[in-house]
Order: structure tokens, then sequence, then C-alpha cells
């Protein structure tokens, strides 16, 4: 898995004060352009799922955002509403390529839960070849979060296929299932993380995708902060432009030791400069900007 291994915050601290990113980066950066006129006005992104990232006021906390990841299962209708004012897209977490304990669909997950997720205490990867696990996931998991009034979903380990090839037929059915879920009603969007060089068969049915570790790499093991390799970086924006070409909506994720200094600097400038829509935050979400970084128009 690439970076965070996954956007996963339940078991995180409360959220640290917000600290204040560069308002813009280079000054030649391009954006994806989706066809949909909703994702093509997306010039900021937050991930707002770090423990206790919905409460309180949201939409004061999102107000300098165009389109939020919130957890699916957590949110309340009624913060899904108060962060959709104003056009916000709001969308749902959901990991369909592990199977978490903490989840209230734990119990009916248990059975299709594989080896322990070594990085994620508490989490297991996901047998998608069994048909139950799939009609669990889409629906019933994915019909309750829809049904809190989200603009769609954020699908997380859809890449875990990498290192298990033999859910591919599984997940990627999943992925479509999902699609079809979202299609049902009014227009809603399907997004995933990662996975560039294995989640090939699925881009045509997602709407936006998200790369993690652009221009950082967090050492699990270490605990600590850096900045990616050449080659990952290189491979990263290559992925990110990728993406683009293809009419998804690109955003880049990093995570840094604090919320100033160089390391976020070069990560807005690097993301903008593949076309993607910049966030910067720590390992666990917990910071979120109170000033989005956003690439400049010039």
């Amino acid at each position: 898995m690439n970076g965070w291994q996954g956007c996963r915050v339940p078991r995180i601290a409360r959220i640290a004060p917000a600290a204040a990113l560069p308002a813009c980066a280079a000054a030649h950066a391009a954006h994806a352009a989706p066809q949909d006129p909703r994702l093509a006005a997306v010039r900021t992104f937050a991930f707002g799922i770090g423990d206790g990232a919905p409460s309180g006021d949201v939409a004061a906390r999102f107000r300098d955002y165009d389109l939020v990841i919130v957890d699916g299962e957590g949110v309340t209708p009624a913060q899904v509403r108060r962060l959709r004012r104003g056009g916000r897209i709001v969308l749902g977490y959901l990991s369909v390529g592990t199977v978490e304990e903490y989840r209230s669909w734990y119990p009916r997950a248990r059975a299709s839960a594989m080896e322990p997720y070594a990085d994620w205490p508490g989490e297991r990867f996901a047998d998608t070849s069994k048909a139950g696990y799939r009609t669990l996931i889409a629906g019933s998991v994915a019909p309750a979060m829809l049904r809190k009034g989200l603009d769609g979903l954020f699908l997380d380990n859809v890449d875990m296929v990498r290192e298990h090839p033999a859910q591919r037929a599984g997940m990627f059915r999943l992925v479509r299932m999902l699609r079809a879920r979202l299609d049902a009603g009014r227009r809603r969007y399907l997004f995933a993380q990662n996975g560039e060089d294995v989640i090939g068969p699925v881009l045509p049915v997602l709407d936006g995708w998200n790369r993690e570790d652009v221009s950082t790499a967090h050492d699990f093991a270490a605990a600590s902060h850096g900045p990616a390799t050449a080659g990952d970086r290189r491979a990263a924006v290559a992925a990110l432009r990728r993406m683009g070409r293809r009419g998804l909506l690109v955003t880049a994720t990093d995570s840094t030791a604090d919320g100033t200094g160089n390391a976020v600097r070069v990560a807005v400038r690097t993301a903008c400069g593949a076309g993607a829509v910049p966030f910067v935050s720590d390992i666990g979400l917990r910071r979120i900007p109170a000033t989005a970084p956003r690439c400049s128009r010039s």
C-alpha cells in the first residue's frame, strides 16, 4: 500500500489546532478538468475524518474547502446538511479493502476478514471474493451512508489487490456495484485512491482519484515524516497527470510534521504542478488548516 495506507482515524486523538498553510502555490499550476461542472469547480479539498473532525461548527471549520471527505459511518445527517450548504461537495469515506473491527457492521463482516493489516491495529484485509461481503457493503453499508445526504463515496484500500491478486475480480465487481448504487438516485460521485498500477479496470466508473504521499513519506516503524525519494515523487506526479488526462478530478495528500515550512510548500507546489488539488495534514489527519492550500490560477 502507499503512503498513509488508507485514511483511517477513529482511533486517533482529537484534532489539533488548525495551522495556516500557504494560500497559493506555483503561478502556473494546472488543474484537472472533469466534465462535471461541480467537480470542475473544486479548487480545495480536505480529509475531515480525524477524530472529532465533524464536531462543533463544521460549516466554519471547513469554510475554505470546496470538497470534504468525512467518515461515512460517523457523520450525522445534520452535519452533512451543514457541510453541503453553499454547494460544498461531501463524500463519505468507506474502506472496501479492509474489515475494521470498530465498525458497526463488523459482526456481519467478520467472516470475510483475512490477515491483519500490519500498520493499522484492529483492521484486516477483506475477502472481496465472497459474495456475502460484497452484498453487505453495496447493499447495506453504503446505502445507509448515502441516506445521510452525502454527495457520494470515497473508497479506500481498493489497491489491496496488488498484494492480494486473487481479490481482483471481487474487488472490481464491488466497485462497480457501488457505482450502480450511486447511479440509482441523484447524481453522486465515486472516488478512490492510490493503486494507479492495479485499479485500471475500474477507472471508467470513477469521478475522482486521490494520490497519497506525492512529496512526502511516512515511516510507520520510526513514526517519522520525511521527503519522498525523487523516483517516488516522479512516479506519483506522472500518475496524477495520467488520471487527470482521463477526466478525473485528481487530488494529492501529503503528511508533514507541522503545518508550516518548506515541506508544506514543496507538497503544494508539486501537487499543483501535477494538476492536482492539494491537501497537507499530519499522518492522523488531525490538522485541518483554516486556510486551504490552493493553486494559483494565473
